[in-house]
């Protein structure tokens, strides 16, 4: 149940900045995570995980930067159960109107063993203390027993009783691993029930992963079994195979809530908004078929269906494509369009921007629109989060040249900006122009970074159409991604590539501050 009076409300606890932002290759800046939060507020989630704040200084800044600035949903810091993540925790969401510390440690037999290489009487000694450290700062507090799904139901039953003594709010059951079954979590909830009456006195939540494809119909599981908390992420994107997808937890409880009855807060209209800035600024593109954000969701290829749709839009969906935001936005500027047209649009995009930002958005829009006809409200949307990547991007990508033909290898002169200011040119061959962008900019940089994967998609239609590129590369070890739009492709790759290399740059220095805290207070875990 939940502690307020609608039994029948359930929470949204999003993921997306801790656990999505774990996913390979994927290494978001400050200022794209706070842009990503301001967003998840928009859209009304009740609670953002904002990050790991004990696993790198960027993380804690990330986090203090969001408790400081996002107003409505409560932010929460994972931490595991050591003094100093919690305090780590406490620091960075202590300015927050409503702050969580969301603690954690495993209850399977599995993670006790080899992973913490402990007892299961020292397990309830570190999340007593744990808790009630907590607790000490924050009236909410989280607590996750890790691998639950894996442990024996008793004993998890016993430190999550533990758990709620010392004043933990709400019980997060996860299935770390994506192992369970829906008849099998609800089974292990109703028994949790069973051992712990005190847990219908906290909120109970659910956490999922998706190894065999069945987070979502998990998590729903766990609602149907009393759960009213639901952890997830925009587009599904975690650990692994990922998490439960937010959108189609959200939209499940919108389209079928007469039959089941439970509901959430979330505004739907900005599903599909949020989508796509997460694809944008991960770099982690959303497969056509995907259920309610996918291209081809709403789409209608078979002549029996677009027959069935043209008269009745209900023969062949069941959800209406505006209720997901994903209705034809009248927004359409040009190049004669002035300073305030364009602040007004972006405004009704919900992006409120003014000064420094504006000029360089507007100069941004200038450019474009002497390329194209229109400038649509996804165009925009486009160019506004391309222009925000460049406050912590490393190196910048000042101007390029390419010769190419069909007789001898392309060749490409490129100047970077590093991050000390100086310009530096290099040049370079390759198996194509973009290749020889690429290995140009290796040159100028002195860097040996090695391309894992490169995509290119159009932001809209037509010709004309804004081309966006992700590039996901290698550096030492360490991954790093990025993405570029132009009305030029190579242009886009150019700004994806330095983007990238600025990210693996950075997050190598990170890890290297995460091995030496790491050795010192044991290794990361995750849920």
């Amino acid at each position: 149940m939940t502690s307020s009076e609608d039994t029948e409300r359930v929470l949204i606890f999003d993921t997306t900045l801790r656990d999505g932002e774990q996913s390979p290759g994927i290494s978001l800046n400050t200022h794209e995570k706070l842009e990503i939060a301001q967003q998840l507020a928009r859209l009304g989630v009740d609670v953002i995980e904002a990050g790991f704040p004990i696993t790198s200084p960027g993380d804690f800044e990330a986090v203090q930067a969001i408790s400081r600035t996002v107003e409505g949903p409560v932010i929460a810091g994972l931490a595991r159960t050591h003094v100093a993540d919690i305090d780590a925790a406490w620091n960075a969401v202590k300015d927050a109107a409503r702050p969580r510390i969301h603690t954690f440690i495993s209850t399977s037999d599995i993670h006790i063993r080899y992973q913490l290489q402990t007892t299961r009487e020292d397990v309830k000694g570190q999340a007593r203390a744990a808790v009630a450290h907590a607790k000490g700062y924050v009236d909410d507090v989280e607590f996750s027993p890790m691998d639950a799904t894996r442990a024996e139901v008793e004993f998890t039953a016993e430190v999550c009783q533990i758990a709620i003594d010392e004043g933990a709010t709400t019980i997060n059951i996860p299935d770390t691993v994506g192992y369970t079954m829906p008849h099998e979590y609800t089974a292990f909830l109703d028994r949790l029930y069973e051992l712990v009456p005190d847990m219908r006195g906290v909120v109970l939540s659910v956490h999922c992963h998706d190894d065999l494809g069945l987070a979502v119909a998990n998590s729903f599981a766990g609602l149907l079994a009393g759960a009213r908390q639901v952890e997830c992420a925009i587009n599904g994107i975690g650990e692994r195979a990922g998490n439960a997808s937010l959108e189609e937890i959200v939209m499940l409880l919108h389209t079928r809530r007469a039959d089941i009855g439970l509901h959430t807060a979330a505004v739907t209209q900005e599903i599909a908004r949020t989508s796509r800035l997460v694809s944008r600024l991960t770099g982690y593109s959303v497969q056509p078929n995907k259920a309610i954000v996918g291209r081809n969701a709403f789409a209608h290829e078979s002549g029996i269906h677009q027959d069935g749709v043209l008269k009745e839009r209900t023969t062949y969906e069941i959800m209406d494509a505006t209720t997901v935001g994903l209705e034809a936005n009248s927004i359409v500027l040009g190049k004669h369009s002035g300073r305030h047209a364009l602040q007004q649009a972006l405004a009704e995009l919900g992006f409120e921007v003014s000064g420094a930002t504006l000029n360089t958005a507007f100069k941004r829009f200038k450019e474009i629109a002497d390329k194209k006809k229109h400038v649509t409200a996804m165009d925009l949307e486009a160019l506004l989060t391309d222009e925000l990547r460049e406050e912590d991007t490393g190196y910048q990508l000042e101007w390029f040249d390419v010769e190419a033909s069909s007789r001898r290898p392309p060749h490409a002169t490129v100047g970077i900006r590093m991050p000390d200011g100086e310009e530096v040119t290099g040049s370079f061959t390759g198996d194509g122009p973009v290749d020889a962008i690429f290995h140009a900019i290796n040159a100028a940089t002195g860097q040996d970074a090695r391309l894992r994967e490169f995509r290119v998609d159009a932001v809209t239609g037509g010709q004309d159409a804004l081309g966006e590129t992700s590039v996901v590369l290698e550096l030492g070890g360490v991954t790093g991604s990025g993405q570029g739009v132009s009305t030029d492709i190579l242009e886009a790759a150019g700004r994806a590539y330095v983007r990238a290399l600025s990210n693996a740059a950075r997050h190598r220095g990170v890890s290297a501050e995460a091995e030496a805290a790491t050795a010192a207070t044991g290794a990361f875990s995750v849920l």
